[in-house]
């Protein structure tokens, strides 16, 4: 895996463009947030992912997606649940993915974040290649990022506690530290 040379983008991931983003107030990163999504709910695969970070959510496709549609988020990427990349904001940039968030004494953690979901949800488990993916994903950030300390990588969930969950208690903390350089 490689990033390019400004180190905005990963160069083997599938790129769609997310508007939700914008500059960082003074350019540190410092922190990687792990987060969890299906769309709809517990089911994996199709648009509807790259859908709701381009705004293009239909809200008439499933009933969930009405309660959602008008939310402009994203994140920097998406890793699926075959370990397929796919990146919607430069990590350059600041993506919409943390929402109210608190890392020690740092409120709004997007301002200093990298976000990466991976597809799925708190109760069921993720798979082997979205570990791989994850962990060199996270281990070329590090380089690239050297702000980004060894224990700054957390969950949603670590950010914003009691509004978020995930990546939820299916996820294998100590499998990913395993893999981490």
């Amino acid at each position: 895996m490689h990033l390019s040379a400004d180190g905005a983008w990963v160069q083997e991931a599938r790129r769609v463009l997310s508007p939700n983003c914008d500059d960082r107030p003074d350019g540190a990163i410092e922190l990687i947030v792990i987060h969890g999504i299906s769309l709809p709910p517990g089911e994996y695969g199709g648009p509807w992912i790259d859908a709701l970070f381009t705004n293009r959510l239909e809200p008439d496709v499933h009933p969930y997606f009405a309660t959602i549609a008008g939310l402009r988020v994203s994140s920097h990427v998406l890793i699926r649940r075959d370990g397929e990349l796919v990146q919607y904001v430069p990590f350059t940039r600041r993506a919409w993915h943390a929402g109210q968030s608190c890392y020690g004494a740092r409120q709004a953690c997007n301002d200093f974040a990298i976000g990466i979901e991976l597809e799925g949800d708190d109760d069921t488990a993720y798979e082997t290649p979205q570990y791989e993916r994850l962990a060199a994903l996270i281990n070329l950030l590090r380089r690239r990022f050297p702000g980004i300390g060894a224990q700054a990588v957390v969950g949603h969930s670590d950010i914003a506690p009691g509004r978020k969950t995930d990546p939820g208690p299916t996820f294998d903390w100590q499998r990913l530290t395993s893999l981490l350089a």
